[in-house]
């Protein structure tokens, strides 16, 4: 039941080129920093990854993306990663966009056994092509599918040595569902406390979904965009 591994190295060690990986985090917030680094030091090749973003040009995944590591991105905000306009624009990465709040529920729907659902975000616009449609109310609806992973790397606040989790404010978006829709998911936490420890009712995801636990050690936190007031 103790499923803490020595390092980040040793919990992706298993990690194969061409695998579908999902990654937490919300732009550079809540990123799993010490397992995509060590992802960079395998030097893994041809990932499929679902993130809601792909980090900055230097930052986050955007060190996997610079690595010529990700074949394609499932993601909805791209924006803060100049790396990926380039790679996107001479054909040299795949990009599926998808909607905020349908990607987070394509991965619910993942993790929660759902075969698809149908909702009128991007209805009658370039998301719904070649997809099914369906008027539900009054509205046009489009069928969207659920996502799956291989792997998932996720950064918890709190993890026990069984894998309960407990995120922290806006790094839980994503993080939870993605526990639940891989095979193999792996965390990353900045505190491990023995079972028993946290309070059952806070625990945001069981350790069913979990299969291994590093440390975060050195976490850089990184802020995607710093905005401060000019002085006086």
């Amino acid at each position: 039941m103790n499923k803490v591994y020595a390092n980040a190295d040793e919990a992706v060690a298993d990690i194969p080129d061409g695998c579908t990986l999902m990654s937490g985090g919300f732009g550079l917030c809540g990123n799993p920093e010490n397992l995509i680094e060590a992802l960079h030091r395998k030097n893994v090749k041809n990932l499929t990854i679902i993130s809601n973003n792909c980090g900055t040009t230097e930052l986050g995944l955007g060190i996997l993306l610079q690595n010529k590591q990700v074949k394609k991105m499932v993601s909805s905000y791209v924006g803060e990663n100049k790396e990926f306009e380039r790679q996107f624009l001479s054909g040299e990465l795949e990009v599926e966009l998808n909607p905020q709040g349908t990607l987070a529920e394509r991965i619910r729907a993942g993790g929660c056994g759902i075969g698809g659902f149908f909702t009128p975000t991007g209805a009658g616009t370039q998301v719904a092509e070649g997809k099914e449609t369906r008027v539900i109310d009054g509205r046009l609806h489009v069928l969207e599918t659920p996502l799956k992973a291989d792997f998932a790397i996720v950064r918890a606040w709190k993890a026990d040595r069984w894998g309960n989790l407990v995120f922290r404010k806006t790094a839980r978006n994503f993080s939870p569902m993605m526990c639940m829709a891989a095979k193999v998911t792996i965390v990353e936490a900045e505190h491990i406390v023995e079972p028993g420890e946290l309070d059952p009712d806070l625990v945001h995801i069981p350790s069913i979904f979990v299969k291994r636990i590093v440390q975060a050690k050195n976490l850089q936190k990184w802020i995607e965009r710093r905005t401060v007031r000019k002085s006086a």
